[in-house]
């Protein structure tokens, strides 16, 4: 048996060697496509935090668009002795009134029917989840106006340098504000002194990401924190 040896090399492409009418990718532009991936790439959304502790009533069908709520005002301490057979005097109730409008809130994207028919992808489910994401953050940020709109307010001091200079208004705060465990502790002290209801046995703070990093690298946070575990 004979074997014959091959130099496979010769066979190798050599775009010298190529004739010119030699075809490739760069002469068949249009052969060339691009691919689309159908899966669909996530938009990040904001977390919705400023209505879930809130309480929420509803108004029955017909009946009108303003609520009003209304609170009792607790009655002073008794703190005279009663004398016998004689009868002391009475306290007056007192009663105040909230009262909220009902506001309604909408939007919708446009399409036509050709584009249903022939865009490459679902753009009505596409469409329904922006809109679902767009709802919750128009709700959230309702409420979170609302809420920015109360006078019953504590400002954060400006920090620089280790020194504190006390803010009395909004258009005091700039970016060296900053919340420190100092302030959280005057207000859980304020709330307390008011007798302001806790949830499930404690005060909520909703704040911001950076607001956080700040109040973590205060030094009371990072000393609290080295010797318990919150």
């Amino acid at each position: 048996m004979k074997f014959n040896k091959i130099n496979l090399q010769l066979f190798a492409y050599d775009p010298q060697a190529q004739p010119a009418n030699h075809t490739g990718s760069s002469t068949l532009t249009a052969e060339m496509k691009t691919f689309y991936d159908m899966v669909l790439i996530d938009e990040a959304s904001a977390n919705l935090v400023h209505d879930q502790f809130g309480q929420k009533r509803p108004i029955p069908a017909n009946g009108g668009k303003t609520i009003e709520f209304r609170k009792f005002a607790p009655l002073a301490k008794a703190t005279t002795p009663l004398t016998e057979g004689v009868t002391p005097d009475g306290k007056s109730l007192s009663v105040s009134t909230i009262t909220a409008t009902v506001k309604q809130y909408g939007d919708f994207v446009t399409q036509t029917d050709v584009l249903e028919l022939t865009t490459l992808d679902n753009t009505i489910v596409e469409a329904t989840k922006l809109l679902g994401r767009q709802a919750g953050l128009t709700l959230d940020t309702v409420v979170r106006d609302v809420l920015n709109s109360g006078t019953n307010v504590t400002y954060c001091p400006k920090v620089a340098n280790g020194a504190e200079t006390a803010v009395t208004t909004r258009s005091g705060l700039d970016a060296t504000s900053q919340l420190t465990v100092k302030v959280i502790q005057q207000v859980v002290a304020k709330l307390r002194g008011q007798n302001a209801p806790t949830i499930n046995g404690k005060y909520v703070a909703i704040i911001h990401p950076y607001v956080a990093y700040d109040l973590m690298r205060d030094p009371e946070w990072i000393d609290y924190h080295k010797y318990t575990t919150p």
